[in-house]
């Protein structure tokens, strides 16, 4: 046995080969995204990996393998499992054959997504156990136990990761990997996996009758244990929030519930009936508060312990006083000095990102824009400031159509990434032209995943375990979706794209322009030379810096304001070249 230091996501790919997972999928998403990235590089030998359109195929793929014996895995972050909800409600009552854990990376605090959310919910909602590790070792370990109880009740299985938990790094005690032995064959059997109503309603009693022997199985699991300190303080936690309690509360006895759900109740009454006051520290939702409250058991925990944001050892070091003393509203946080003042950063386009120059084009336009989840979402502040609406993966279509069918008096472009159309773009492209649509829609195709770090996808031509394949073409499915109007531009063709912008939104027809170049970050290259600025031709009229791009800045030089371009940072895109009305920039 070897101890190696890996992230959270780097241990729950090792768990997933100790595990013996032979089949593997999911969408990327941050948190979760270096999961299947880990397990495609280290063990592609033993198990097959891929990146699924989205959320919902990963889940079905990976259940369509689980029943037909393979050990699985599917992977997402917390918005990806509403998509995936479909199939996780449906897969419940179905039940598994080979072990079926989906791991899911809620995000406290929002660090990259929009919105937080407390998956522990999704498991009490579809009546399946789920998994909540504090730690690398742990997060590998329960991915075994997650296996082991999927198999041994037929379930499928939460494995719950936060940001915290992934991205942090711990020693992993390596293991030998643990094969299934169990054959790949489906064995036929309609009443148990198809769920028509008149053998669905007996799927539904054996739910009931399974969530109850899991919460037996809650009890007795390793991954619910008592550490016990002083009884004067009693603290139940689970997560990341287990070790913010360990160091605030050295010495509270703790509750640790590494299997939150199905609720342990037993043991929760016990290590309850033992302490003289009972704290829950949890992070996000009042889960488990919720919960133990209903057993007739006082306790504190919302809002002394904040359910917004992320949780840390300072916010728990803040309200150490008010828990001690059984206080149970909460009070000001204590003021630190402040910080010394640091220049701002604010997210930007990198430079040469070929999304800038179709923002720049809607700048010339008076048109409203439903923008989407990828690296375009950066397009809603100055000085581009073009985009009016997010909502989610694939919204950007949609909701363009809809605010055109409710007769919105300007016209409408929606955006989207060539991920986020295949992910989930396509339908509501496809529901533009069945329902005789007039919206714009712009797929800004860089032909690479680029938000969540270089992922492959249906039009890259590669998989995520390196095979060439197929390049989807996104003008041949807008085509086939019904769109006549389909046009391919370059971004950086600036006359070009504002002409095509103007046909297209004057149009009583729907229309896809593909925005095609690639993204320089992933090239891995400059685009072309670095540019300057000729100083004696430049009108200092500014309209090179609307681009927001890092490599332009203006300087003062001997009480004089001029532009420059940082040639450290230019990508040679020539976006700014082209829209300079003096010609005052040339390539080095």
């Amino acid at each position: 046995m070897t101890k190696t230091l890996l992230s959270g996501n780097e241990a729950i790919a090792r768990g997933v080969y100790e595990a013996g997972v032979t089949f593997a999928a999911g969408y990327p998403g941050t948190p979760s995204t270096e999961i299947l990235e880990n397990v495609a590089e280290k063990y592609r030998e033993v198990i097959y990996a891929e990146w699924s359109p989205n959320e919902k195929v990963a889940f079905e793929v990976a259940a369509g393998a689980s029943l037909a014996g393979a050990r699985v895995v599917t992977t997402m972050k917390h918005v990806g499992l509403n998509v995936a909800a479909d199939p996780l409600m449906t897969l419940s009552y179905l039940g598994v054959v080979g072990g079926f854990v989906a791991v899911v990376a809620d995000d406290p605090g929002m660090h990259s997504s929009q919105n937080e959310q407390d998956t522990r919910h999704f498991a009490r909602f579809a009546k399946i156990p789920i998994f909540d590790p504090s730690d690398s070792e742990e997060a590998k370990e329960f991915m075994k136990l997650a296996i082991r109880m999927s198999e041994e009740y037929c379930t499928p299985v939460i494995l719950r990761s936060t940001t915290r938990v992934s991205h942090s790094r711990g020693l992993v005690e390596e293991q030998p990997r643990q094969e299934s032995g169990k054959p790949v064959n489906f064995e036929k059997n309609p009443p148990r996996f198809v769920p028509i109503p008149l053998w669905a309603r007996q799927m539904r009693v054996r739910v009931e009758e399974r969530i109850q022997k899991l919460q037996q199985a809650g009890t007795d699991s390793p991954a619910n244990k008592i550490i016990w300190q002083s009884k004067k303080l009693g603290i139940i936690t689970s997560g990341i929030a287990y070790q913010y309690v360990r160091e605030v509360f050295p010495n509270a006895s703790v509750l640790k519930l590494g299997l939150p759900f199905p609720f342990p109740d037993e043991l929760i009454r016990q290590f309850a009936g033992e302490t003289e006051r009972l704290v829950v520290v949890e992070e996000l939702e009042d889960f488990l508060e919720e919960h133990i409250k209903s057993l007739g058991i006082p306790c504190i925990g919302k809002p002394v312990i904040p359910k917004i944001g992320e949780l840390s050892p300072d916010i728990l070091a803040e309200r150490k006083e008010m828990i001690e003393k059984g206080v149970t509203e909460p009070a000001l946080p204590t003021p630190h000095s402040p910080l010394p003042p640091l220049p701002g950063r604010p997210p930007v386009l990198c430079p040469g990102c070929p999304h800038r120059g179709i923002f720049y084009a809607l700048g010339k336009l008076d048109v409203i824009v439903t923008g989407d989840i990828g690296c375009y979402s950066l397009g809603v502040f100055p000085p581009l400031s073009r985009l009016d609406t997010i909502l989610c993966m694939g919204g950007g279509v949609s909701l363009a159509h809809g605010m055109d069918k409710a007769g919105n008096p300007k016209k409408i472009v929606g955006m989207v990434g060539d991920s986020t159309f295949f992910h989930s773009g396509m339908t509501g492209l496809l529901d533009i032209a069945y329902n005789k649509g007039r919206s714009t829609i712009i797929v800004v195709d860089n032909r690479i995943t680029a938000m969540t770090g270089h992922q492959d996808n249906p039009g890259s031509g590669k998989t995520l375990m390196g095979e060439k394949t197929i390049e989807a073409s996104i003008e041949e499915i807008g085509r086939a979706c019904g769109i006549k109007n389909v046009r391919t531009v370059d971004p950086r063709e600036t006359k070009t794209v504002i002409a095509t912008l103007k046909e297209a939104t004057e149009s009583p027809e729907p229309w896809l322009i593909v925005s095609k170049a690639p993204c320089p970050l992933h090239l891995r290259q400059p685009l072309g030379a670095p540019l300057r600025v000729v100083e004696e031709q430049c009108r200092k009229c500014n309209a090179c810096l609307k681009l927001g791009c890092p490599g332009l800045e203006k300087v003062t030089f001997e009480n004089d304001n001029r532009i420059r371009i940082n040639k450290y940072l230019c990508a040679g895109c020539n976006l700014c070249k082209n829209i300079c009305p003096a010609h005052a920039i040339v390539s080095e």
